[in-house]
């Protein structure tokens, strides 16, 4: 049995942080109904055409959920919504800050009548406050939660390669369902969620947070390398391939000179004999350093690191990641089927060995519509007139 087997998930959601959510409680089990507008659907599914003609995004976050085409502003599909909350156990939406209010589905509203319902709501920056009908995309709120000021080259602010934001904000929905489904199960009552995009961001900034506190300099941009320890970041060996490496205390830095640069007076050098004076002497030391790679290959670098087991890792692209060694050897990948076929995905992260992992296959636009319908009680004629409608 997977962990959340039974629960029943109605969600209105779009692009990337409820669907990144829902698709965590899909993997443990649960039921996801993806309610989407007849004819289009989420928007997230026609960013690309990159998955054999699918879009990248929708089919990464999308996967085992059932999906129901329906126009909430129609009456008769309202009362369909009622139906489906009826005995759901969780309620997702990232709509326009206002609108479940405006649809008479917010969680003030549906709290007596569903009285043990959680509802989790995600938006860019919270419920409330001056900030709340601003529009919120991912890279907007990597930008105003202070990612950009410390991400990127002295010369210029970079945004995450991946949709950070959207990601931070989907995880923590994710969790506080899971809490409240635990608090749920020793009081019998629901609850609601309020998830921010920006608090979630903010969160996940940290030491650059802490390191900035009370006036002083924050971190500076350092593109790949770490912005107050040295060394840590990305060095060229002689054949123009980089490595990554990573020092993080004394006993480190002095098997560093000794095994790897070969160079054993350095771990005594006093522009060198600590953290701090690394970070200072930065450019002189990471000369030395490349001085000392730019006679080897970065298979070299990497054997000398290892024998001095010192962190290290490869600068992998995309391809590189697909066929990645550990992956494979740990036998993580599978494969999920679309409308457009098989493709590979990556098995859910955490689950133990015992589990069964659940990956159903990414749903077509209202794949799902009549048969849910006629789970509700609806018969053939009926169907047929709420198509006729554009009801569904």
């Amino acid at each position: 049995m997977r962990p959340l087997e039974g629960i029943k998930v109605v969600t209105f959601e779009h692009a990337i942080a409820a669907p990144f959510c829902t698709r965590q409680l899909a993997d443990l089990g649960a039921r996801v109904i993806k309610v989407e507008r007849p004819g289009v659907g989420d928007f997230a599914r026609n960013y690309d055409e990159r998955v054999h003609g699918l879009a990248s995004h929708f089919v990464w976050t999308n996967r085992s959920k059932e999906s129901l085409t329906l126009d909430v502003k129609q009456a008769e599909a309202q009362e369909i919504v009622h139906s489906l909350l009826a005995d759901a156990d969780v309620f997702v939406q990232n709509l326009a800050p206002g609108a479940t209010q405006r649809l008479g589905l917010d969680y003030e509203a549906l709290r007596e009548r569903y009285p043990r319902l959680i509802v989790c709501d995600i938006s860019g920056y919270g419920s409330d406050g001056p900030y709340r009908d601003k529009k919120a995309y991912d890279l907007l709120i990597q930008s105003e939660s202070g990612f950009l000021s410390v991400t990127g080259t002295p010369e210029e602010s970079a945004k995450a390669g991946c949709s950070i934001a959207d990601i931070s904000a989907g995880m923590y929905a994710y969790s506080n369902i899971l809490a409240a489904l635990i608090e749920r199960g020793k009081t019998g009552r629901g609850r609601r969620i309020d998830v921010s995009m920006l608090e979630s961001m903010v969160e996940w900034m940290s030491f650059p947070l802490y390191y900035a506190f009370d006036g002083q300099t924050p971190p500076p941009r350092n593109g790949a390398a770490h912005a107050t320890i040295y060394p840590y970041g990305p060095f060229k060996a002689g054949d123009g391939k980089s490595v990554m490496l990573g020092l993080q205390n004394e006993r480190e830095w002095k098997q560093f000179c000794e095994v790897v640069l070969r160079q054993p007076e350095l771990a005594d050098d006093e522009r060198f004999s600590a953290n701090s004076r690394r970070v200072a002497h930065r450019t002189e030391l990471g000369q030395l350093i490349e001085d000392v790679f730019a006679r080897l290959t970065a298979h070299d670098v990497i054997e000398r690191l290892e024998a001095a087991k010192i962190a290290n890792a490869h600068i992998n692209d995309m391809q590189a990641v697909w066929t990645h060694a550990q992956l494979g050897a740990r036998e993580r990948w599978t494969q999920v089927g679309t409308p457009a076929g098989m493709i590979p995905a990556l098995l859910p992260p955490g689950l133990t060995l015992a589990d069964e992992p659940r990956m159903d296959p990414v749903p077509a636009l209202g794949e799902h519509t009549d048969a849910i319908l006629k789970e509700l009680g609806y018969d053939e004629a009926h169907i047929r007139a709420l198509h006729e409608t554009g009801t569904v």
